[in-house]
Order: structure tokens, then C-alpha cells, then sequence
């Protein structure tokens, strides 16, 4: 078990949505290894691998902006949708279930895709 948190049913609750910066993200430490939460700025949130597909920039300091992020090392732009780089580059980051209940983020440590 994760120091803090909660598990609500297949889910880890990881805290509050306002605790996550609008277009910003949120590094959650997990046995898999660090995940980013991101919140973008209609308030949808995701979670990606905290690693770009590149270099494994940390994708949790990048910046948000749209539905993507992009990688503070070299620029690569990822779909937070899907986790795949997009426009030239390619590659992939492995993406996560998460979903906003109560005003809570919850996420799911299984990978999605």
C-alpha cells in the first residue's frame, strides 16, 4: 500500500483535484514506478508513465497545454489521450485509468494501453 493514499475499489485515491495545478501535473510514486496525473485546463484529467518514450524525460514537469504534454528535455509533444508522441517523433508512454469522483483523483495502477 501507497503511503496516503486510499484503494476505493480498483482504484487508488491520490488526492484532491485542486491539489493538481491546472495544466499541470502531479508525480505519484507507485510500485510500477512514478506516474504523472496530469489536469488540464477544462479540468479532464490523465495518467501517463512519468517517462517520455524519447529519453525518458520527466513528463510531470513538462508542459500541459491542450490535451498534451510536452517533455521538458527535448520538446517532444505526447497525447495525453493515447500516450504516443505525435507529429513526426514516435513512440509511446504507457497510459493509466484515472477518473475524478467526489472531487477526488483516482487512479487505477493497472495500464491501460
Amino acid at each position: 500500500m501507497m503511503d496516503g493514499m486510499r484503494v476505493v475499489r480498483d482504484f487508488v485515491d491520490v488526492g484532491a483535484l485542486e491539489e493538481i495545478p491546472s495544466l499541470g501535473a502531479r508525480c505519484v510514486k507507485t510500485a510500477m514506478g512514478d506516474i504523472a496525473v496530469f489536469r488540464t485546463a477544462d479540468d479532464t484529467v490523465y495518467a501517463l508513465r512519468n517517462q517520455c518514450p524519447h529519453k525518458a524525460g520527466p513528463l510531470s514537469q513538462g508542459i500541459v497545454h491542450g490535451d498534451a504534454v510536452t517533455c521538458p528535455l527535448h520538446g517532444w509533444v505526447i497525447s495525453l489521450q493515447s500516450g504516443k508522441a505525435m507529429g513526426l517523433d514516435t513512440g509511446c508512454t504507457p497510459r493509466f485509468s484515472v477518473k475524478v469522483e467526489h472531487g477526488r483523483v483516482l487512479l487505477s495502477v493497472g495500464v491501460t494501453a
